[in-house]
């Protein structure tokens, strides 16, 4: 393309661009039905360069709507693990907030790595910061319903130069919907053939003129999801509840009275006192698009959202005498036991509201000396609300509630923006384009306290809290009750005058005042990017970016990128770039004390916010920003009609933000380092101290690596019976430690770092149109893994897996479309787990980013008009 030919167009794309990717990705397609290629035209990580995917200087991604609609998926989050293959995304029950929102990885690295943009504009962060691994918290891709989306692009390249902070594995951009006319409704519906998780989904968009010279886009969704079980009765050595169990412990489930109150454990959950799966939920989301051309130069836009959604899943199982179901001794010395709440002992109920809202308005356009602007401030905000239900607080004994508020978290975020485009006329082959500009960034996490009953230490968080006895003589009080027919023995250390049991309500503890606070941040950068063809053959640019923060140093990083046509057909590629990711305030303030199983037992387990004094007191650090170094080089060839990309790639990330993994808490004594964590526990005024078994706090412990390759290849074929698309995908990605983590995390954890999950992922697509017919198939592979228990003594390999999608389309006429299809059609799963924490009546590991629900049947109808 001779880009002197098209100045106008370019510097029109430019102005578009100039804080992102294009706000909008261009398909060109012919209308004969014997066109069977399609030629994105994408604005890359140049800033403002309209270039073919395969002329691009770094590797991206262009999925148009079509392609969007030809996966079943609804969930913008799986519409990507489905076309990407280095995403991967995961279900997580029992989890606490990642329950509802699912963090991700690209590349290897965590989403928050990861910048996700709305129309070239930086979306805000969901309100959840992760209480494991990295502690991530980025965008939640939920509230983008699919149906606002006109193209999605995947930059796959490091671009914190270009783009600030989090885009060190690449950066997602979602292109709205900006039709002025038109629009359509679809009824999605369909259900695991297990016989539970029902889903339904209706999704509707529609474009309206705005004046002469506007539109206004709108696009709003209502789904519901049923809850999914992949379980087996709870049975471990420890407890059982299972009548047939080989634990000495199944006779609990012969005592008359706690067998009879296990259908109640879990409410909404009869067959299974702990059940694993996909929680309930059900989400109203609507999203607009607007713009309006003031004059040939001038564009004035808005877009924004509301999202609201709620859903609820289970924790893990109470069992009597498991340190919560225990007997108490009152203040009239009688016993109490929280089995007479609940009989067959109880799983806690955990609800999520997530509310999410965001606005932003700006203008672009271009001066008459050929300056392109772009001025915009935005507005997002994410909210949870926690509720807990069927739980107690323990510590209060008999006069502990059922249900619980334990507190909110929300995440607020302001930025204003200029960026600035200028073409210099120069004796390359084409035009110098320079994009700069600076932004302002006010960024807030706080954690809002819940209810008193949530945080509460009541009387039985400590040894006989009614004075009765004195040693192990009874005292006046207990004298007393004695007398009145108490069987209070205070010689008797195992009397239940002397139990201690948990603060809190029980599986997720409220935030007290301690706790609860406004963390805030602000911070400025500014940046220029220069790119040019520099001959016919070979493209360059280059990028600077100066960031500084209230709460860190300042920061700078670049990035040079290239590409070289060394034929019409075939080029060569790379970039090169240092990135950062700072410490979101979020990060920095979470707290968090539910129940773990980090030796195979539930305990307790707080996470402190490393810059505080609870975490400082076990010798922890305030968080630094994360740096990397990313490395890039591959080609592109295009033989004949197969088009083809193979990129190689290594991002080198240096004080890696990770959860140290959990350090013992213990009261006794003897217990050495964990009864040292006790005291500093105590000492540092945590409520509950002593019912604590575990504590951990967020690190940059240690530096990191994760390498591989991408190859993405696409082959149309025409024949009398319609037309092929074949697309395939594949990714290798393997991760390493750069540096000594021992002192941070322990062997297993260092193990499952580098093999949990698998370091293949292929995706091959056929899309099939004869006239109103459309056919898809999917075929999408998950390599071989390894996963260790205790330390890597124990381990167990599960191999790759294949999952089939298939989905028919057909026109029934101009108005009406109907699909039906399946997903893992032929029901496949992984393989069960062995090791790790495949317990409690889990069957498969749920961390995994490879599913375990099974085959999915669903049918949808699309009315278009």
């Amino acid at each position: 393309m001779k880009f002197r030919k098209h100045r106008k167009y370019l510097l029109a794309i430019a102005c578009l661009s100039a804080s992102g990717f294009s706000t909008q990705a261009m398909a060109q397609q012919s209308d004969d039905a014997d066109v069977t290629r399609l030629e994105e035209i994408v604005v890359t990580g140049a800033r403002g360069r309209p270039r073919t995917v395969t002329d691009s200087p770094v590797p991206i991604d262009v999925f148009t709507a079509a392609d969007l609609r030809a996966v079943s998926y609804t969930d913008t989050n799986d519409i990507l693990k489905t076309l990407v293959p280095s995403f991967n995304l995961g279900r997580q029950p029992i989890s606490d907030g990642a329950s509802f929102i699912r963090p991700a990885e690209l590349r290897g690295l965590p989403t928050d790595k990861t910048l996700v943009l709305v129309n070239s504009k930086r979306r805000h962060r969901g309100a959840l910061v992760s209480i494991g691994g990295s502690g991530t918290q980025g965008p939640d891709l939920a509230t983008i319903p699919s149906i606002a989306l006109k193209n999605i692009e995947v930059l796959r390249d490091g671009a914190s130069a270009q783009y600030g902070s989090d885009a060190i594995a690449g950066v997602i951009n979602l292109i709205l919907n900006d039709a002025s006319e038109g629009g359509s409704i679809s009824i999605d519906a369909g259900e695991f053939t297990e016989g539970d998780g029902a889903q339904t989904t209706v999704q509707g968009n529609i474009g309206l003129p705005l004046g002469e010279n506007g539109f206004l886009n709108l696009s709003g969704e209502y789904s519901q999801a049923d809850a999914t079980s992949r379980s087996e009765q709870y049975c471990q050595s420890w407890a059982c509840v299972d009548p047939n169990g080989a634990s000495p412990l199944s006779s609990y489930a012969s005592d008359p009275s706690y067998a009879a109150g296990l259908a109640d454990a879990n409410i909404g959950f009869g067959d299974v006192v702990q059940p694993w799966g996909q929680p309930e939920h059900e989400a109203a989301r609507f999203f607009f698009n607007a713009g309006y051309q003031i004059d040939a130069d001038t564009e004035a836009y808005a877009f924004g959202n509301y999202s609201e959604s709620e859903g609820d899943g289970s924790f893990f199982y109470r069992y009597k005498g498991n340190g919560t179901i225990e007997e108490l001794r009152e203040a009239d010395g009688g016993i109490y036991t929280p089995l007479e709440k609940y009989p067959g002992g109880f799983t806690p109920r955990f609800f999520g509201e997530i509310f999410d809202f965001s606005i932003l308005g700006g203008i672009r356009g271009s001066f008459d000396n050929g300056l392109g602007y772009d001025i915009s401030g935005r507005r997002g905000e994410s909210e949870i609300r926690y509720t807990l239900s069927n739980t107690v607080n323990p510590s209060m004994g008999r006069a502990s509630p059922r249900s619980f508020r334990p507190g909110d978290l929300i995440n607020q975020e302001t930025q204003f923006q200029a960026d600035f485009t200028y073409e210099f006329d120069s004796d390359m082959a084409s035009p110098l384009l320079l994009a700069f500009g600076g932004s302002y960034l006010d960024e807030s996490y706080e954690v809002v306290e819940g209810e008193l009953d949530s945080y509460r230490a009541g009387p039985h968080s400590l040894q006989d809290p009614f004075g009765f006895c004195n040693g192990s003589d009874a005292s006046v009080a207990g004298a007393a009750v004695i007398a009145g027919g108490s069987t209070l023995n205070c010689a008797d250390s195992s009397d239940p005058v002397f139990t201690v049991v948990g603060v809190g309500s029980n599986g997720f503890p409220g935030y007290s005042p301690q706790f609860s606070e406004v963390y805030e941040r602000s911070s400025y950068a500014v940046y220029a990017d220069l790119s040019a063809d520099v001959t016919e053959q070979m493209f360059l640019q280059g990028a600077v970016r100066y960031e500084d923060y209230d709460d860190f140093d300042s920061e700078l990083v670049v990035k040079v990128a290239g590409l070289y046509r060394l034929t019409d057909n075939f080029s060569i590629r790379g970039s090169m770039g240092t990135g950062f990711r700072a410490p979101t305030p979020g990060q920095q303030g979470t707290i968090n004390v539910s129940t773990r199983l980090p030796n195979g037992f539930p305990v307790a387990t707080g996470l402190f916010p490393a810059g505080g004094p609870v975490a400082g007191a076990l010798g922890a650090s305030p968080l630094v920003p994360e740096t990397s170094t990313n490395m890039a080089i591959g080609f592109t060839a295009s033989l004949g009609d197969l088009d083809m990309t193979v990129d190689f790639y290594r991002i080198e990330l240096d004080d890696a933000t990770y959860a140290i993994s959990t350090r013992d808490v213990s009261t006794d004594p003897t217990s050495g380092e964990a009864y040292q964590n006790f005291l500093l526990l105590d000492a540092a005024g945590v409520s509950g101290a002593n019912s604590i078994g575990g504590v951990l706090y967020f690190a940059n412990g240690f530096d990191v690596s994760s390498e591989g390759v991408d190859i993405v290849a696409t082959y149309p074929l025409s024949g009398e019976w319609g037309t092929t698309n074949f697309t395939a995908s594949i990714g290798y990605n393997k991760k390493a430690y750069e540096s000594d983590p021992s002192a941070f995390r322990n062997e297993e954890a260092r193990f499952d770092y580098v093999n949990y999950n698998p370091n293949w992922r292929g995706v091959f697509t056929a899309v099939h149109n004869a006239g109103d017919l459309t056919l898809v198939g999917r075929a999408s592979y998950w390599g071989e893994s390894e996963n260790a228990n205790s330390g890597t003594s124990i381990r167990q390999v599960h191999d790759g897996v294949w999952f089939v999608d298939l989905e028919g389309q057909y026109q029934i006429n101009d108005t009406i479309r109907i699909s039906a299809g399946a997903r893992n059609v032929f029901d496949e799963y992984p393989e069960k787990g062995t090791v790790g924490d495949t317990c409690c009546g889990r069957l498969y590991e749920s961390g995994s980013s490879v599913d375990w629900q099974g085959a999915y049947y669903f049918a949808r109808i699309t009315a278009s008009f």
